[in-house]
C-alpha cells in the first residue's frame, strides 16, 4: 500500500469521521454526488469550472442547480474557479465532475493542486484514442501525466444525476488501483439508495461505461426511424431490442480487447440502458434515425455537448488500426462500424440488419 494513504486509511477506520468532500465541476452528476454525501454528514464545497459561474452565482444565491433543476442538499459552500485553491485546503476526498471536455483542464489545472494524501474520484467517462489501436481510459490518462503516487479512481455504472438527486435505488462501481481506498470511498459515499460496487479493473469498468455512449446513440437511430415512418411518438420496441442486443455483444467484444474483464458489461448495459431513455445522445441519434445527415443533426444540436459522438470516433478509429493489422475481424463491430460511416462519412442511417446474424454450433 502506498505510504501516502496510510494516514488517510488509519484516521478514517479509526476515527470513522465526517469528512470533508470537494466537488471540482459544478456539472449535473458532480453536484447529484453531493446528495448521497450529505446524507452521510459529510461537509461539501462545489467549485465551479470557468464554465459554471451561473451554476455558481445561482447556487451562492439560492441553493439552486440550474441545470440539475433541483436545489442542493443544506450546508454546501459555492466556490468559483479562482477559489479552487482554497477549497481544497482540508479535504479528504475530491470528486472530478468535469465532463469529458473538460478532462485537459482538469489535468493541467486541477490535478498538480490536489496533495498526493487526497484521493480523487472521477465522474467522467470515455476514453483516449492513441492511434496505434490502443484506448486509455480517463484514469489511466491521468495517470500518464501526473505524480505515480496521487490515487486516481472512478465511477461506473447505470446513474442519471437527476434520478441520483432524488434518490432512486442506484448501483454503480467505483474503481481504482487500492482496493482499501476503494473500501473507504465507498463507506464514505453509500446509503440506502446509492449502492457502491469496488474493483481494481479500472480498464474494465471505465471502458465498459465508456462504450456505451457510441451504442445509445445507435440503439436511438430505432426511435428515429419509427417517428420518421410513423410520426412521433409511435415507438417500436423490436428494433430497439435488436440494436441493444447487438451493442452488448460489440461492447463485450471491445472490453476483452482493451484488457479488461467481460463481466464489466453489467456496468455498460446498465449504463446503455438509462442513456437510451432521455439525454443529449438520444436527440442526435434520433435526429439521425429520422433522415438527418451529421452537419444537419450537429447543427439543431449547437451548443450541446455530444460526448457520443467523440467516442464513437475515437473507438472507430482504433478498431479500424486494429482491422488494418488483421488483430480483428470486421465483421465483429458492424453497428459501431455504421455509426462511424455515419458520423465520419456522412452516410444515411442503414443499418446493417443481416450483419448482426449468427450462425453456432455446438
Amino acid at each position: 500500500m502506498k505510504k501516502e494513504f496510510l494516514k488517510f486509511i488509519k484516521n478514517y477506520i479509526k476515527e470513522n469521521k465526517m469528512s470533508v468532500i470537494t466537488i471540482i465541476g459544478a456539472g449535473m452528476m458532480g453536484s447529484a454526488l453531493s446528495f448521497p454525501a450529505s446524507d452521510n454528514s459529510h461537509d461539501i464545497r462545489i467549485v465551479g469550472t470557468p464554465l459554471d459561474k451561473d451554476i455558481i452565482e445561482q447556487a451562492k444565491l439560492t441553493n439552486y442547480h440550474i441545470t440539475l433543476k433541483r436545489y442542493l442538499p443544506d450546508g454546501i459552500k459555492f466556490y468559483s474557479d479562482n477559489e479552487m485553491e482554497e477549497a481544497i485546503k482540508g479535504s479528504d476526498l475530491i470528486i472530478g465532475g468535469v465532463s469529458s471536455f473538460g478532462v485537459d483542464w482538469f489535468l493541467k489545472e486541477v490535478l498538480s493542486k490536489i496533495p498526493n494524501s487526497i484521493p480523487v474520484l472521477s465522474v467522467t467517462k470515455g476514453m483516449i484514442d492513441l492511434g496505434d489501436g490502443n484506448m486509455l481510459t480517463y484514469p489511466e490518462y491521468y495517470r500518464k501525466y501526473t505524480n505515480p503516487y496521487k490515487s486516481l479512481n472512478a465511477i461506473g455504472g447505470a446513474c442519471t444525476s437527476y434520478e441520483l438527486a432524488d434518490k432512486d435505488n442506484t448501483h454503480v462501481c467505483f474503481c481504482g488501483d487500492d482496493i482499501n481506498v476503494l473500501r473507504i470511498l465507498k463507506r464514505m459515499l453509500e446509503t440506502d439508495y446509492y449502492h457502491i460496487s469496488i474493483s481494481q479493473d479500472v480498464r474494465g469498468v471505465e471502458s465498459a461505461v465508456a462504450l456505451k455512449n457510441i451504442y445509445a446513440l445507435a440503439v436511438t437511430l430505432a426511435v428515429g426511424i419509427s417517428e420518421k415512418k410513423e410520426g412521433k411518438g409511435v415507438i417500436h420496441y423490436n428494433s430497439q431490442a435488436a440494436l441493444f442486443g447487438q451493442s452488448v455483444r460489440e461492447m463485450m467484444k471491445l472490453i476483452k480487447i482493451l484488457g479488461g474483464n467481460e463481466e464489466n458489461i453489467v456496468f455498460g448495459a446498465g449504463d446503455l440502458y438509462v442513456t437510451i431513455f432521455g439525454g443529449r445522445t438520444r436527440k442526435i441519434g434520433v435526429l439521425l434515425g429520422k433522415g438527418f445527415n451529421i452537419d444537419e443533426a450537429l447543427d439543431t444540436l449547437k451548443g450541446v455537448t455530444l460526448e457520443s459522438v467523440v467516442i464513437a470516433g475515437r473507438a472507430a478509429t482504433a478498431v479500424k488500426e486494429l482491422i488494418g493489422k488483421n488483430k480483428i475481424d470486421r465483421k465483429d463491430f458492424p453497428l459501431l462500424l455504421h455509426v462511424d460511416d455515419i458520423i465520419t462519412n456522412k452516410a444515411m442511417v442503414d443499418i446493417p440488419w443481416d450483419d448482426f446474424e449468427i450462425e453456432r454450433e455446438l
